[in-house]
């Protein structure tokens, strides 16, 4: 059996599980839109190190951005990023096809989503392709000032084995997320009895 290579949770032969395959998918659609974005926010300098750099919305002194910055957050990158991406899987897939024409980012994200079931189930690397945009996303958002949900710690697992001992792992969700599976052993927390064990059973704080 195969577990979702993301959060662990089995899924029946597939890399993806059906939660984390929609959140790729969705990651994929808003990429190019975030990326438009992070373009009008960021200007390139135009001169020396002093030269001011604008950005978008920005009021009174402005300082010099980190050319760093530029050099990893920018379209550019992430196209060239996600056309690897495509390349990869086209070659897995059809080996026997010669390589995508270059293309923009719009068009190889769109391109990923269309084979999204397929890589989900054949894809090997489709956890690291996953991360990969997961990061491209975070990076995007940082620049344009719209960062992502951060995980939220709940406590320890509670799950019990079969020789009655507790699990301890760290258990946390994103904001919303109503599944979620230990990623040390396996337990599921999906009912509300099962977030009320949790909660309840949370060792009291040491004064």
């Amino acid at each position: 059996m195969t577990a979702c290579e993301l959060c662990g949770e089995e899924t029946g032969g597939r890399y993806l599980c059906e939660r984390h395959t929609v959140q790729l998918a969705k990651q994929l659609a808003e990429l190019p839109v975030l990326y438009a974005e992070v373009g009008e926010c960021l200007v390139p300098r135009r001169a020396g190190w002093g030269e001011i750099v604008a950005t978008r919305g920005a009021a009174g002194p402005r300082a010099p951005l980190d050319e760093d910055v530029l050099d990893t957050v920018n379209t550019a990158r992430a196209a060239e990023v996600m056309h690897l991406w495509r390349t990869d899987v086209q070659r897995e897939r059809w080996p026997h096809h010669g390589a995508p024409p270059p293309a923009q980012l719009n068009a190889d994200c769109r391109w990923l989503a269309m084979e999204l079931d397929w890589i989900a189930d054949h894809y090997p690397a489709a956890g690291d392709l996953a991360r990969e945009v997961r990061e491209l996303e975070a990076q995007a958002r940082s620049i344009v000032g719209d960062p992502l949900p951060r995980p939220q710690r709940l406590g320890t697992c509670v799950a019990v084995d079969g020789e009655g001992v507790v699990c301890g792992a760290v258990i946390s969700r994103l904001p919303g997320q109503a599944r979620l599976t230990c990623r040390w052993c396996g337990y599921v927390y999906e009912s509300e009895r099962d977030w009320l064990l949790l909660l309840h059973f949370q060792p009291a704080e040491s004064a």
